[in-house]
């Protein structure tokens, strides 16, 4: 596998020749330089911070970075709260701070389509999501369509997993399916003007917490506190670049629910 690594080259502080290097792994929700232009500032603080080299990293699809979190390839990661669950009980990852919102999956559709409820009706309608476990954008949207709708999109619609939520977005725009699945942030920083124009938001699903930043139960504690309170004391510059509100002390037990919905969640994807 063939990740894509950009290394933050930053400056000298003393004594952070003898400090660390760690990788900050970040799930690849849109293109790999959006994600370095809005984390890179987020590393150099940690540095500041910390003392502590970050090194930013992410992979070409969704799946290819759940099998390098999977595996306990990140030191520190920012991860959907299904990885976080899975992370959890394979690596036993610890969630340490999240955004103070929650988080909702979207689905979207072109302009000229008809309403919600006769596009998922129809057996015609082609489905498109970044990736199986993308947790909002993919289960929860899934999920919902089953549980109060009657459709599953396993067994009844075409799909396709386009390895990111902009390429969902360009996809409907562009034709390639009627109705995507993503989430309300990356569709509001979507930037292709000329297909956002084309789009249209027509379902929202119930509200979760949001995406955990977690660390590795390796790092010792130390350290462990140090990356948290850096966390904690982002500026609102720094998390206004993340469309993020602010970040606050998160835990494993806050995730305790998607944890009990992840067998649902599991069978909607299996049939």
């Amino acid at each position: 596998m063939r990740a894509i690594v950009l290394s933050l080259i930053l400056s000298s502080v003393s004594g952070a020749a003898f400090a660390e290097k760690y990788t900050l792994g970040i799930v690849p929700q849109q293109s790999p330089l959006k994600m370095f232009k809005a984390w890179k500032p987020i590393a150099d603080h940690l540095f500041k911070e910390t003392g502590h080299e970050i090194v930013f990293k992410t992979e070409r699809s969704i799946a290819e970075f759940e099998k390098v979190l999977y595996s306990g390839g990140y030191d520190m990661a920012y991860v959907n709260p299904y990885h976080f669950v899975v992370a959890h009980r394979t690596q036993n990852y610890q969630a340490v701070v999240r955004d103070s919102k929650v988080i909702r999956g979207i689905l979207v559709a072109n302009n000229s389509n008809q309403d919600f409820e006769s596009l998922i009706k129809s057996k015609e309608t082609r489905f498109l999501f970044p990736s199986p476990n993308a947790f909002a954008a993919t289960l929860l949207t899934k999920f919902e369509l089953l549980s109060k709708y009657g459709v599953n999109i396993n067994l009844d619609r075409t799909q396709q997993y386009v390895n990111s939520h902009d390429s969902v977005y360009s996809g409907i725009a562009r034709g390639t399916g009627e109705i995507g699945g993503g989430i309300q942030r990356t569709y509001n920083n979507f930037s292709n003007t000329d297909d956002k124009n084309k789009l249209k938001a027509i379902y929202t699903t119930n509200a979760y917490p949001s995406h955990p930043i977690v660390l590795k139960p390796s790092l010792d504690s130390v350290t462990q506190n140090k990356l948290t309170k850096a966390l904690l004391n982002l500026p609102k510059a720094l998390t206004d670049k993340l469309s993020m509100v602010k970040l606050i002390p998160s835990n494993n037990e806050e995730f305790q629910p998607i944890a009990e919905l992840e067998a649902s969640l599991s069978t909607v994807e299996r049939n």
